[in-house]
């Protein structure tokens, strides 16, 4: 017989097994006999109940000396014990089969009755033997824990790596429930999830959790959590198998590119350094630590570039950027804007100067950095601070300002991979802020220039009152071409003029400028508004033609509106600008209906003028389209704005500056798209009495008339002193009139802050101003003029031409000093 086969504990998952080690069974009586005998028994050797039962069990053996050990062991009492081995058993079919066996003696009343037999396949149970010794080898030699529990969360297997995750041996822990202060994660999760796979009998697998070790440097850690069902072969449940895989590592690591992908899409989106600088902070808590500012060189927001080096006494940053916001910021840190004093020479500071990243891992590292510095503390140091890291935004060689990051809840302190992520994010955060900075400087620039390329933003003259606004562009637009206008004209009339340059940034600039210097010289030629227009889309289609770079496109709107407060009518031409919009003294507003014409530099089409009276009082908008197209790109809708709130802001007795940075405040803080001019302009009315018209037939006999005629005016308005001169200046326009126009002759008087006069003929000729020779017998009446007027000029008119000439209400000439 070979050697006896022990038997083995069940161990972890024994019951489990697919089959029982020894499935056959039979009765032995006392004197050898088979009596009882098994299904299974009959599948392990082939023969049926009804052949074995009543024959002597030793006849299955086959070799001669098990027969003889077995017949011998019969009869001896010692023998009657217990006996486990592996014998050769004879098959029906006539092989030979080993057998693992498991007798045991059994007893009755009157002694012992015979032997209680449980064989298997041997080799079937040597299998059973191995797997069971591997399984408990895997079971307490796997590197992460593994816990088996019962039915109410008590533990009842731990591995090694288990007991050293609890910090506890296991048999301290067997028995105890999973939420006694053992757990290295929140016992709520577990109980969680061990409840919804008893419930449910799905596996979860892969969860990640929270949780710590009880010792050790590091002891925040990062679990995979598996949690399954175990059962026997008829599905009945025996308990609940969770494993723990330390996922710490690569969690962080995912955590840091997760960070620094958050870090690259949130910050500097936009061209703003102060919100960018904020975008960093909050990109930095909670992800990296407690409390973060940003802290910025005051060159630096005004666009400018910090110091090079900086040295004692240059340590000027201003905290742009703090993170938590609001009520949840330390209260005895700086808050948003605070400017530290002067810092000394403090090694930390050299360092982060020289663009090197500061770890303060410790308590102990925080304390001996502001030693012999205790006034930096409440600067620099928040509540329950225990570890930091500072680091420079670095770019280009200059250090632009600072980041510091705090620790004061976690307790985990920073290490050196969370300095070397810092220093990343840093040095991305940095581009951004040097971008904004640098765009800070090109926008202030070309909007200065856009703005000295603007009149000044309010006049004053005897037509209208006028004020001015621009806004530029927000949110990262460049600078635009947009610009208002208002020009004085000869007797009195004002010309309103608003245009938008099509494109962005400073050629969009320099061509507005351009363009405004054209308006004015056309202006000055006292054109209508539709001539005008035209003559500027001539100028507007030169430029294309002239552009540096084939494709560019050159192009404008543009307004020109001309108010005469004689007549209190005013005339203008629109090229593709929206229309003005109009609020009479009664309080009603309406857009002005216009025929606009194509855009400037388009060409080839006219350009159509309108008329239409106003009341003195009104007041006339003329604008660009950056004020009425807003977010929801519907002119209609901001047309109607416009209107609307001209006319609550604007009303009876409100001033023009107070209504317009009212409307313009109703429009919202969001930074506009395109940049916006508006031109607000409160009309007035020339006393009728104050004018005076007359008409004469082209005859010399006249010129007395004129003279005649004009002096009774100006003693009729207390004006004898500057009527000598009057009367020369009328006396000359009236004899040109007569000798080389022709008649009618008209004549007007105007008084306001200047005396004006003007008359008019039916000539196109246009009078020339010359240096007669001393020979000559004419052509110094026009010189003449010149010498004894302010100043003078010509207007075509639709049946001729207008001279006008202004002088002032005091006579300032005196005769002797004319030149002969």
């Amino acid at each position: 017989m070979s050697g006896p086969l022990h038997a083995r504990g069940t161990g972890a998952g024994g019951s489990g097994l697919p089959l029982a080690p020894y499935p056959a069974t039979a009765w032995v009586d006392r004197v050898g006999t088979v009596q009882l005998w098994s299904v299974e028994a009959e599948a392990l050797l082939g023969y049926p109940a009804n052949e074995v039962c009543g024959t002597a069990a030793v006849e299955l053996l086959t070799t001669r000396g098990d027969r003889e050990a077995a017949l011998a062991g019969r009869d001896r009492p010692e023998c009657g014990q217990s006996w486990d081995g592996v014998l050769a058993l004879r098959h029906r079919d006539g092989r030979e089969v080993r057998v693992a066996l498991r007798v045991r003696p059994l007893s009755d009343r009157e002694g012992r009755a015979g032997w209680s037999v449980s064989a298997g396949d041997a080799g079937r149970i040597e299998r059973v033997d191995v797997d069971r010794a591997m399984m408990r080898a895997v079971f307490q030699q796997y590197p992460a824990p593994i816990a088996i529990v019962d039915d109410e969360s008590r533990y009842r297997l731990l591995n090694a790596a288990a007991e050293r995750a609890l910090s506890h041996p296991g048999n301290e822990l067997i028995g105890r429930h999973v939420g006694a202060d053992t757990s290295h994660v929140d016992s709520g999760a577990i109980d969680r999830v061990l409840r919804q796979v008893r419930e449910t009998g799905e596996p979860v697998l892969g969860l990640p959790v929270r949780g710590s070790t009880l010792s050790g440097p590091d002891r925040d850690r990062m679990w995979s959590l598996s949690t399954f069902r175990l059962t026997d072969p008829t599905d009945r449940p025996l308990g609940t198998c969770q494993t723990y895989v330390d996922i710490t590592d690569g969690y962080r690591a995912e955590r840091r590119l997760e960070l620094l992908t958050r870090a690259g899409a949130g910050i500097g989106a936009t061209l703003d350094v102060a919100r960018t600088a904020q975008e960093l902070a909050d990109v930095l808590v909670p992800a990296l630590g407690d409390v973060a500012w940003v802290a910025l060189s005051e060159a630096v927001l005004e666009g400018d570039e910090p110091p090079k080096m900086l040295g004692p006494g240059q340590w000027r940053l201003r905290r742009i950027g703090v993170a938590p916001p609001g009520d949840d910021w330390p209260a005895g840190l700086p808050a948003v804007g605070a400017v530290p004093p002067t810092l000394p020479n403090h090694p930390l500071l050299r360092r982060i100067g020289q663009g090197e990243t500061v770890l303060l891992p410790d308590r102990d590292s925080v304390i001996a950095a502001v030693e012999g510095h205790s006034e930096l503390a409440p600067l620099f140091v928040p509540e329950r601070g225990h570890s930091a890291i500072a680091a420079p935004l670095f770019a280009r060689g200059l250090v632009l300002g600072t980041v510091v990051v705090w620790r004061t809840r976690r307790p985990g302190p920073f290490g050196q991979e969370d300095a070397d992520l810092l220093t990343e994010i840093a040095s991305r955060a940095a581009l951004g802020v040097d971008n904004a900075r640098r765009y800070t400087r090109e926008h202030r620039a070309a909007v200065a220039l856009q703005q000295r390329l603007l009149p000044a933003a309010t006049t004053d003259t005897p037509a209208a009152e006028t004020v001015g606004f621009y806004v530029p562009a927000g949110g990262g637009a460049e600078i635009g071409g947009d610009w208002y206008d208002v020009i004085a004209l000869p007797s009195f009339r004002v010309a309103l003029v608003a245009g938008d340059v099509t494109g962005h940034g400073l050629p969009a600039t320099a061509t507005m400028g351009r363009l405004r210097t054209a308006v004015d010289t056309l202006a000055d030629l006292e054109l209508d508004p539709d001539e005008l227009l035209t003559h500027l889309d001539d100028l507007v289609q030169q430029l294309q033609a002239e552009a540096p770079h084939q494709g560019d496109t050159i192009g404008a709107s543009c307004l020109y509106a001309v108010y005469d407060p004689v007549t209190c009518q005013c005339t203008l031409a629109s090229a593709g600008h929206p229309p003005p919009v109009v609020i009479r003294p009664d309080g009603t507003a309406e857009s002005v209906e216009i025929s606009p014409g194509p855009l400037l530099g388009v060409g080839g089409l006219p350009f159509e003028a309108t008329t239409f009276d106003l009341e003195p009082g009104s007041i006339v908008a003329v604008y660009t389209k950056g004020v009425i197209y807003r977010d929801d790109h519907d002119p209609g809708a901001g047309l109607r704005r416009l209107t609307d709130r001209l006319a609550r802001f604007a009303g009876p007795g409100r001033g023009l500056d107070g209504a317009g940075h009212e409307f313009l405040r109703s429009l919202g803080d969001a930074p506009a798209r395109d940049d916006m001019a508006l031109l607000l302009a409160r009309t007035r009315a020339i006393d009728p009495g104050s004018t005076a018209t007359w008409e004469f037939p082209a005859d010399a006999s006249v010129v007395a008339a004129a003279r005649k005629a004009a002096a009774g005016l100006l003693a009729a308005w207390g004006l004898d002193e500057v009527s000598f001169i009057t009367e020369l200046v009328v006396s000359e326009l009236v004899t040109n009139a007569v000798r080389y126009a022709g008649g009618p002759i008209g004549m007007r008087l105007i008084r306001g802050d200047v005396l004006v006069c003007e008359v008019n003929d039916p000539s196109n000729t246009q009078p020339r101003l010359r240096r007669a020779r001393w020979s000559d017998e004419g052509g110094r009446g026009l010189f003449l003029i010149a010498q004894l007027t302010t100043r003078w000029g010509s207007r075509y008119t639709r049946s001729g031409k207008t001279i006008w000439t202004e002088q002032p209400l005091t006579a300032e000439f005196d005769l002797l000093d004319l030149p002969s």
